[in-house]
């Protein structure tokens, strides 16, 4: 594959789209490093478990951004102070309780700081509109946005890539698989909402019951229905 970029950044939480970029990355730059952001989320396993993933990777380097109690005592998330992952977001009427106002635009900003010291010309987000929860900060154009006013204001050419902007969970499954990272995604990347890694599933770790769980195993019921369909097509 030719590659793209010479140098990678990768918004790496340890979750099953973060770890798909990565592979994206490896495959499209020259070089990858990778940077995440402990900001007292509550599933922060995430992080430990993105560390892990880069540590069999050679020639990546992961640096974490310890940011604290900065978020949590900011904004209104259950992500980050109390409430159910369940409920409506108390301030965001239509938006879940999980939603963390600010999250995005201050990590992306973040990203591009470190991609800039880093000589980077690419930034990989896995964020996505398909899929995305309801998180208006997923969305494509926020992208544009935020990456064409980055550029503009710090006289940098770095391009924002989302490789999985309009991929649902089953078409995210079948990109780590065709990247070859499909067996790191399910046995080492972190989605669950409550950092649960006691129980294993077909398509990794977790509750099984909050809804990031929910929505990994419906991606992955849907992939392995889409397979079973084009083997009974082929014969096989």
């Amino acid at each position: 594959m030719i590659t793209k970029y010479k140098k990678g950044l990768v918004v790496l939480s340890g979750g099953q789209d973060s770890v798909t970029c990565l592979g994206v990355a490896l495959k499209q730059c020259e070089s990858v490093i990778a940077i995440g952001f402990n900001y007292g989320q509550r599933h922060s396993v995430e992080i430990k478990q993105a560390s892990h993933i880069v540590s069999m990777i050679p020639g990546v380097t992961y640096n974490v951004v310890e940011l604290g109690g900065m978020l949590s005592g900011l904004v209104t998330s259950s992500l980050t102070g109390p409430g159910e992952v369940t409920d409506e977001h108390p301030d965001k009427p239509g938006l879940p309780a999980s939603f963390v106002p600010g999250r995005n635009a201050l990590f992306l900003t973040l990203s591009h700081a470190y991609a800039q010291s880093e000589k980077c010309d690419a930034i990989y987000t896995g964020v996505c509109e398909t899929d995305y929860s309801g998180y208006p900060d997923c969305r494509q154009s926020f992208i544009n946005h935020l990456g064409n006013a980055l550029n503009v204001g710090y006289e940098s050419d770095i391009t924002i890539v989302t490789p999985l902007m309009y991929k649902n969970k089953a078409e995210t499954f079948r990109m780590a698989r065709e990247y070859y990272i499909l067996d790191t995604v399910i046995e080492h990347s972190h989605t669950c909402y409550e950092g649960d890694r006691s129980k294993r599933f077909d398509w990794g770790y977790g509750c099984g019951e909050c809804p990031a769980c929910l929505l990994r195993a419906k991606g992955w019921d849907d992939l392995v229905k889409q397979d079973n369909l084009e083997q009974a097509a082929l014969g096989l």
